[in-house]
């Protein structure tokens, strides 16, 4: 057989757009910078939350942090994260603070003991819970899934295993510190920075550190901005969201749900005037009731799949969802009066949300008859309205454009004076455009009502009809509000009210 010679036919490239390819996704490793700097942060306050609750025992009861951190890291061994420096210099206090035979330096004021608990397994259960806030934000990586490169899922993985290796170690070494050196709560200075004056001592490296720590605090609030967007375009899809959400811009940003985000997290802030005290058990709460439904959920995946191996990872999800339903359940019953009881309402709300909106589009999707092979479409007559005012180059520029569009043209003029009416009709003849012109009186001084009368009575011939309005676009912005708004009032109006078809035509002004 010959080859044959005749030129392929070669699709054309089309372009992707910015974001599109592969090139603006994350890696492991930028998954790890983008998305955990939550998660490894965290360890600047969760260690402080746990001692904070064992305090009220007695300075005796500090000795626990050190079991109740190695749990909270059995919880924790798929975590990961932060930016390279700060990484470095919490393993920099941990290891130098191990070397050092005693402290360095010793900040801050010595705080009076209150003994207000005695030492029990509520206790115990208090501190594992508030301790666990150190794992608030490793949820920002599974969320986050979609901004990886190919293999997505994978990389998340690995990115998540990453995230395990650096924040258990740096979780356990400072509870290390923290029981060996004595640290207890203290007026001014937090736990990290004395464990950091224990290391480094009070120099230039201490100030360094608690700057840097500072920074990735605040870089840390990316986290959020960057998986939450994602996560809701993702529950818009399955259209438990409006699918507003789905849309992002030219660059792979969700822009509804980052200005969404902004504002709920403005208001929150407001509201608690920004004490991070009564921030972190709302956010914990809500982050381990999460852990713990879909650590349940594979629980029961793996046990109806059974694939090989599977009882192993049952055991692992099955513990995980044991441990975060055991701290959801105690930050929830300690803090209720505290603010608590907002999540609990707030969860309950978001699911019934999720579930109205889900049975709209399911409604929306059976009256439109999606997945259905519709009838084959059919011609009309046609009659295309314009809206007229005074005769003018908008006024040809919008019947031009209206003489291509329908079978039929109707230009309509309001006018509230009889003699108004008349000298417009003289100026139309004159003028001769070819397009029958309407003419309604508006005694009542009122436009936007006689217009919609007119479209009414248009549509009982059963007619297709369209509405073209004219509007002139200045050339700045800044010169719109300058410009005539009846154009917009009459096309809300037409569309709240009739089904008819309403188009804008924008003339565009090229002088100031």
């Amino acid at each position: 057989m010959g080859l044959s010679t005749a030129p392929r036919r070669v699709a054309p490239r089309v372009p992707l757009r910015h974001g599109e390819g592969g090139k603006d996704h994350l890696t492991s490793f930028g998954g790890l910078a983008a998305l955990s700097l939550d998660a490894l942060s965290s360890v600047a306050y969760g260690p402080e939350a746990m001692l904070l609750v064992l305090v009220g025992a007695g300075s005796s009861a500090l000795h626990l942090s050190l079991p109740i951190a190695l749990a909270i890291a059995e919880s924790a061994r798929f975590l990961m994260l932060p930016m390279v420096v700060f990484v470095c210099a919490i393993f920099g206090v941990i290891v130098v603070g191990v070397v050092r035979a005693h402290p360095a330096a010793v900040v801050g004021a010595a705080a009076p003991i209150r003994i207000t608990e005695s030492l029990g397994v509520l206790l115990v259960l208090k501190a594992f819970a508030a301790g666990c806030s150190a794992l608030t934000g490793i949820e920002a990586i599974a969320n986050g899934v979609p901004s990886f490169r190919e293999p997505r899922a994978q990389r998340a993985q690995r990115t998540e295993l990453v995230l395990g290796v650096l924040l258990g170690p740096m979780l356990i070494g400072l509870a290390v510190l923290v029981v060996r050196e004595h640290i207890a709560p203290r007026t001014g200075v937090t736990v990290l920075a004395q464990a950091t004056a224990g290391s480094f001592g009070d120099g230039w490296a201490y100030s360094a550190t608690n700057i840097l720590v500072a920074l990735v605090l605040a870089l840390a609030a990316n986290t959020s901005f960057g998986g939450l967007p994602v996560l809701m375009s993702l529950l818009a899809r399955d259209h438990r969201l409006p699918h507003l959400f789905a849309l992002r811009a030219e660059r792979p940003v969700y822009r509804v749900g980052v200005l969404v985000l902004a504002s709920l997290a403005a208001v929150l802030l407001i509201a608690v005037d920004a004490a991070t005290s009564r921030l972190i058990p709302l956010y914990a709460i809500g982050v381990f009731i999460g852990f713990t439904i879909s650590q349940a959920g594979l629980l029961r995946h793996w046990y109806r799949q059974r694939p090989r191996g599977w009882a192993r990872r049952a055991v692992l999800n099955g513990t995980g969802a044991f441990l975060t339903a055991i701290a959801a359940i105690v930050f929830v019953a300690t803090k209720f009066t505290e603010g608590a009881w907002l999540v609990v309402i707030a969860v309950p709300a978001l699911m019934l949300l999720f579930a109205r909106v889900q049975s709209y589009y399911r409604v929306v999707g059976s009256e439109l008859g999606l997945g259905i092979v519709p009838g084959r479409p059919h011609a009309t007559r046609s009659l295309v309205i314009v809206p007229v005012g005074e005769i003018s180059r908008l006024t040809e520029y919008a019947l031009t454009a209206a003489l291509s569009l329908g079978d039929e043209v109707v230009a309509v003029s309001i006018h509230l004076e009889s003699e108004r009416s008349a000298r417009f009709r003289d100026a139309w003849d004159q003028w001769n455009p070819g397009v029958r012109l309407e003419i309604v009186e508006s005694p009542h001084r009122s436009l936007v009502h006689p217009i919609l009368a007119y479209v009414r009575r248009a549509q009982q011939d059963g007619r297709q009809i369209a509405v073209l309005i004219p509007e002139v676009e200045p050339r700045a912005r800044r010169y719109r509000i300058l410009q005539n708004q009846r154009g917009l009032l009459l096309a809300t109006v037409l569309r709240a009210r009739t089904d008819v078809l309403v188009c804008t035509l924008p003339y565009r002004l090229t002088s100031r």
